[in-house]
This record gives C-alpha cells, structure tokens and sequence, in this order.
C-alpha cells in the first residue's frame, strides 16, 4: 500500500487562508465599488462577509480537494499540475457564488439578476486571484516532507 502524500498543518492552512482573503479583500474592493455602484462602507461589509464565508469554504473546499487529489495521485498540493490548479481555482469560486448569491441579494437589495451578475463578476475576479495566489503560496510555502533535508 502506497503512503499518500503530507497535507498541509493546520497553521499554515490558517495562514493560507488569512493570506488570501486579506489580499483579496485589498485588490477586490476597489473594483467592486466602482463598477456595483454599491457604497465604499456598503461594500466593505458585504466583502467582508463573504471573506468570512469564503474563508471557511476555503478551509474545508482545499482541505478536501488536496486530500482527495492526494488519494487519487499520490501527489501532493504543491507540486499540482496547471489544468487541475485550473479546475480547483473555479470549483472554489463556482461553490463560493452559490453560497454567497443570496448574501449579496441580501446586503445590497439587488435583484436577483444584478446580484448574479455582480456575485459572477466577483467570482471570476476571485478565479484569477485564486490561481495566482495559490501557485505563489505553494513556491514560497511547500509543503514540509518527512525525512527532508531542509
């Protein structure tokens, strides 16, 4: 029987996700206001809930998606080929828009439709940002393994 390959700790899962949706929050919300015409303190705290969402969607989305990869491959998350960073960017963010869809509604008092094409707009912001972000967090933070020389 195969060992599968290491996960990352629970502190660097907690700095990745810290990491990512401050950084998102930053380059996100100056966009959002301007083409949403929602207000600056508006959209702050719409963001900011669903950074708060989104980071336990994450937590649990990566936690699974690197186990599960792992079972099937036996590679590890750090060294995940282009097309499946792909496809993980947007299964996040696909998960993310049907979970924070009625959040923005509620928020912001946009019909469904604006509030779709914002949470679309949103997300496919979130999709770049996720696959850049995550391929530059797995360069400078691998994934330890054991019997490493470091």
């Amino acid at each position: 029987m195969s060992q599968h390959p290491k996960l990352r700790s629970l502190p660097d899962r907690i700095r990745q996700v810290v990491l990512f949706e401050v950084g998102g929050l930053l380059l996100i919300t100056p966009p959002f206001v301007w083409l949403s015409g929602v207000p600056l303190a508006d959209s702050i705290g719409l963001l900011a809930i669903i950074a708060g969402v989104a980071a336990l969607w994450n937590a649990l989305y990566n936690t699974s998606f690197d186990w599960i990869e792992g079972r099937f491959t036996d590679r590890p998350a750090d060294h995940r080929p282009i097309p499946l960073r792909i496809a993980h960017a947007v299964g996040f963010e696909g998960g993310l828009l049907l979970i924070s869809l009625p959040i923005i509604i509620y928020w912001t008092g946009m019909g469904w439709l604006e509030a779709l094409i914002a949470d679309i707009g949103l997300a496919l912001a979130y999709v770049a940002y996720a696959f850049v972000f995550n391929l530059a967090y797995d360069r400078v933070f691998p994934i330890e393994r054991e019997g490493a020389a470091g």
